[in-house]
């Protein structure tokens, strides 16, 4: 967990000839130092800006639905970006598959589309969805897997663990699961958080309006606390009353982690979830 704290993208004034894109961004992240540009590090955002400049012939700055920590992957990355129009209009044909040419080969754009002028990657977004993976199997992840699956040394209760993950719905200062970023709120919703077993594999899918700095992968450490039979199932439930971050909750690692899917209210409710969320967010 390398990303540094950064401060909010602004929120960027459409017009001017320009046109917004909304990006739809799948990557690896087991190279990558999370979303967010750092010197001297490869990030998606630095990669992605660079080979949209390169494509486009001009500076290209995007904002994004999650800023994922290093090592963690996407599958369903949101990002827009304002481009003038005569350029969209010239490069739309092609661009996905010019994309393609210049990224490296583990970050792909799959869609670009032309977003209406209210749509915001970050702020208009209504739900996030993640998925976590753990194999307990002896022999660790299948190969094939190795990048998104976490081989896991001891067995677990999925059972046990799906007990605690219900006690942690709804709305609730989640500061004992969260690294805090000067400013910035710990109160979310957890909308979903499922556990689910097929044969080794373990799989939990978290959603929430917003996650805050390392969150879904503390919730799963304390899950995990519980599977192994060390803590009980009233256990996390219990965290939700403390106030800051709590030491006894263990971090699992960034490689199993996936954000697989962004949600956004209809076109005509994007403007009002813009600023209901950046109230919510200050």
């Amino acid at each position: 967990m390398t990303t540094p704290s950064t401060a909010d993208e602004p929120a960027t004034a459409p017009g001017g000839g320009l046109v917004r894109l909304r990006l739809g961004i799948a990557y690896d992240g087991t190279a990558l130092h999370g979303w967010a540009r750092q010197p001297a590090q490869r990030t998606v955002q630095g990669d992605l800006e660079e080979a949209l400049s390169r494509v486009l012939r001009q500076p290209v700055s995007l904002t994004v639905a999650g800023r994922t920590d290093a090592g963690v992957h996407a599958t369903g990355q949101v990002a827009h970006g304002d481009v003038p129009r005569a350029v969209w209009a010239e490069q739309r044909p092609r661009l996905v598959r010019r994309l393609r040419g210049v990224l490296p080969p583990d970050i792909a754009v799959h869609t670009v589309e032309e977003a209406p002028r209210d749509f915001d990657a970050r702020f208009g977004a209504l739900r996030r969805h993640y998925v976590y993976r753990l194999t307990d199997a002896d022999s660790g992840p299948p190969p094939l897997r190795r990048a998104d699956t976490v081989g896991w040394p001891r067995r677990l209760d999925a059972d046990a663990m799906a007990v605690a993950a219900e006690l942690l719905l709804g709305l609730h200062d989640f500061a004992a699961f969260c690294r805090r970023r000067e400013g910035a709120t710990t109160i979310r919703t957890l909308l979903t958080l499922a556990v689910t077993r097929e044969g080794d594999l373990v799989t939990v899918r978290a959603s929430a309006d917003a996650f805050c700095h390392s969150m879904v992968r503390s919730l799963v450490g304390a899950l995990t606390a519980v599977g192994e039979g060390r803590r009980p199932p009233e256990w996390p439930a219990a965290l939700l009353t403390s106030t800051e971050r709590s030491s006894e909750v263990p971090v699992v690692p960034p490689g199993g982690l996936t954000l697989v899917g962004v949600d956004y209210p209809p076109d005509d409710e994007l403007a009002a979830r813009a600023v209901l969320t950046r109230g919510l967010r200050s």
